[in-house]
């Protein structure tokens, strides 16, 4: 018999690819709580991450739900919306889920909606009390710690759930097969850049950018510079005459062939980090300490991180940076960036580990 399982990530792109590891832990179904019945992952997620969600091995539904205590901006908290969160869950015939969040995030009003529609066993990290809205709560900050990668904060409580990654899955980040992008962006080798961001707190000055290719297409390298259809303008000012524009010309899976063919991806804190993390890609990380690199910078491939980490936005969570002259970023200079492509090439840099990360 097929146990069916409900995992929720409701926010972004980038998050729902962090969690990649854990739905291949759930939908492999090994666990001593489960022994070898096999399990069918049912993926709850919001409509930024509807996207990455059908690029996630092991998932096998998915049901997109803009959610009022996760979406930015969020939408109504009314009964018609809740209603239709409700009738999925009671149509899915669910044995249980499994809540993964972010240390900012509660799991438990999601909880609540999924007990009051008939779902028998709920796993989650709360730091307050669950009552009887958990059957499986882990402490954050004393049942595991906080300043870990997401992948392996949401692998933690897959395991508390019961779940286990298959023998042979080294936990990395993954995405299903990547499409031929080669009539696209023409012959190998490239750099790629991807120099927006959803927010204005996590974006190097476009103008770096630009300086950026001009310096790389000048050292005899293609450029490739991607981006939405609504940073067209965005991504034609920083690949100028010299680097290749794909500014809205690729939906995510696209995007990942991209991301895959590239030799090294230059971008700050964005989904499509996370998206070369999961092809294998090396990232030059332009990365603004508004959340700790510790958990959200690019896992499991060679990595520049670059930025300020001891700025005074640090951890502040902000959308807007704070400081005048944005001086994470700023400060972080064109050579700087082809410093650390190059040392990328050539191996010298090689995977940071969680402490490392912590000392920037």
């Amino acid at each position: 018999m097929t146990r069916r399982v409900l995992v929720a990530r409701l926010d972004s792109a980038g998050d729902v690819l962090l969690a990649g590891p854990a739905v291949r832990a759930i939908a492999g179904g090994a666990g001593a709580r489960h022994g070898a019945e096999p399990t069918e992952v049912i993926l709850l997620n919001g409509p930024q991450g509807e996207a990455a969600g059908s690029l996630l091995p092991g998932v096998a539904a998915q049901f997109t739900w803009e959610c009022p205590w996760i979406s930015s901006p969020a939408p109504a908290a009314n009964t018609a919306r809740m209603q239709k969160l409700g009738d999925f869950i009671r149509g899915a015939a669910l044995d249980e889920a499994i809540i993964l969040t972010s240390f900012h995030q509660s799991p438990l009003p999601l909880a609540l909606a999924l007990r009051l529609a008939g779902v028998p066993f709920i796993t989650a990290a709360s730091t307050d009390y669950a009552g009887s809205l958990l059957d499986v709560r882990l402490r954050p900050g004393e049942d595991f710690p906080e300043d870990q990668p997401e992948p392996e904060r949401a692998l933690t409580i897959a395991c508390a759930a019961g779940y286990q990654l298959g023998a042979g899955d080294d936990g990395k980040l993954r995405v299903k097969d990547s499409p031929d992008v080669s009539a696209l962006v023409g012959a190998a080798p490239y750099i790629a850049i991807h120099p927006g961001a959803a927010v204005p707190s996590r974006r190097w000055p476009a103008l770096h950018h630009a300086a950026v290719v001009e310096l790389l297409t000048g050292s005899g390298y293609r450029v490739v510079v991607t981006g939405s259809a609504a940073e067209a303008h965005l991504t034609a000012t920083v690949a100028g005459v010299a680097g290749l524009d794909l500014g809205g010309q690729t939906d995510l899976a696209t995007l990942a062939g991209v991301v895959s063919g590239a030799c090294v991806l230059i971008t700050g804190n964005t989904g499509p980090a996370h998206l070369a993390a999961a092809v294998g890609t090396p990232v030059v990380s332009l990365f603004s300490p508004v959340v700790p690199a510790v958990r959200w910078a690019p896992y499991g491939v060679p990595l520049e991180l670059l930025g300020d980490q001891t700025a005074p936005c640090r951890l502040s969570r902000a959308r807007e940076c704070p400081v005048p002259g944005h001086p994470c970023l700023s400060s972080v200079s064109p050579d700087d960036v082809v410093d650390a492509v190059e040392r990328l090439l050539n191996g010298v840099s090689s995977l940071r580990t969680r402490r490392e990360v912590r000392q920037r």
